[in-house]
């Protein structure tokens, strides 16, 4: 009797210890037990051995390095919403399928936006780092100390309304602000009364005319400094800017110049243009507590990071098992 080989499955990150527990029950798992990011050489010499290789959005598995695949590696499995970080038409044309994680990170990375567009406005980081970093100076509470901007009554503007854009603007609806979006296709009408939303088909018109701007858009050639200089510059003195999609989709450069110069008030943000370099133009914005930084923690729940293993290991049994991923990324998205 022919006994069925496991795959071997190469993960180059840590990964929660129950879904590392669970790689090693159902596949010849190779773990990366201090989590030191691996080099180039490190996952040439994975792909040219491996049957999966289960890369993170920080890994860039590119057409090269898919070109030095040997015959084993069948499957790309990404623990990851994003799949921008992989050539998915080079894996294609080796005969490599791509899967990803979608759907889990929504309500997480959806708290993290609106905590963003509550925490700008508010000065709440400010707010914490007075009583944290002033010795004991704080001289109590008084009428006009630390005014910031209401959110209630303003106007959000979320860029890409897919499954996090859409949760977005569900909490965005309890706190009283008025929803307008841009997407490339509109939603349901349905989900527009819901949300007593407004769509909008020009964004530059859309920027124009909000209070704060989220972003919400995945990350594609398409999108790359989709807020442009140009974009930007549409925007009020007033308004504010949050990005938990993609740094790439704002030209940080010129956000950092229209933050400067006053033509913005102000922005949160969780993800940068060059991660994990962060501009010290930005740090020094945050020092003058103009911008709140976070380190791309938006999708960073326990629930979360387990939910993203459980669909790798779903994803990997299904194509060992002779069937289609549920998770599969075809060639030609955006």
């Amino acid at each position: 009797m022919t006994v069925k080989t496991r795959p071997t499955v190469y993960i180059t990150r840590k990964l929660p210890d129950i879904v590392e527990t669970r790689m090693r029950e159902l596949f010849d798992a190779e773990l990366n037990i201090d989590d030191r990011p691996r080099g180039r050489e490190e996952l040439l010499a994975a792909v040219r051995r491996c049957d999966v290789l289960v890369p993170t959005v920080t890994d860039r598995i590119d057409a090269g390095l898919i070109e030095e695949a040997g015959p084993r590696l069948k499957l790309i499995a990404s623990f990851s919403n994003g799949i921008d970080h992989v050539d998915v038409e080079a894996a294609a044309k080796k005969g490599i399928t791509v899967t990803n994680t979608p759907g889990v990170l929504t309500e997480d990375t959806a708290d993290m936006a609106m905590a963003l567009i509550l925490s700008v406005p508010r000065r709440l980081a400010e707010g914490a780092r007075i009583l944290t970093d002033s010795k004991g100076d704080w001289e109590g509470w008084s009428p006009t100390w630390m005014l910031g901007h209401r959110i209630w009554g303003k106007r959000l503007g979320i860029v890409g309304m897919g499954r996090i854009g859409t949760a977005v603007a569900r909490r965005a609806k309890a706190f009283g602000l008025g929803i307008h979006y841009h997407n490339r296709n509109r939603v349901s009408a349905a989900t527009e009364t819901a949300l007593e939303a407004t769509y909008w088909d020009s964004l530059d018109q859309m920027l124009a005319r909000v209070d704060i701007v989220s972003v919400n858009c995945p990350s594609t050639p398409a999108t790359y400094h989709l807020l442009s200089a140009r974009r930007l510059a549409l925007m009020q003195p007033t308004s504010y800017i949050v990005n938990t999609s993609r740094g790439g989709v704002i030209d940080e450069t010129a956000l950092i110049k229209c933050i400067r110069e006053g033509k913005i008030a102000g922005a949160g943000l969780d993800v940068f243009e060059n991660e994990p370099l962060v501009s010290p133009k930005l740090l020094k914005l945050a020092h003058e507590n103009k911008v709140v930084l976070l380190p791309h923690m938006s999708s960073s729940t326990i629930e979360g990071r387990i939910d993203m293993g459980d669909k790798v290991i779903i994803n990997i049994r299904t194509y060992f098992d002779g069937h289609r991923p549920p998770d599969r990324v075809l060639p030609g998205r955006d």
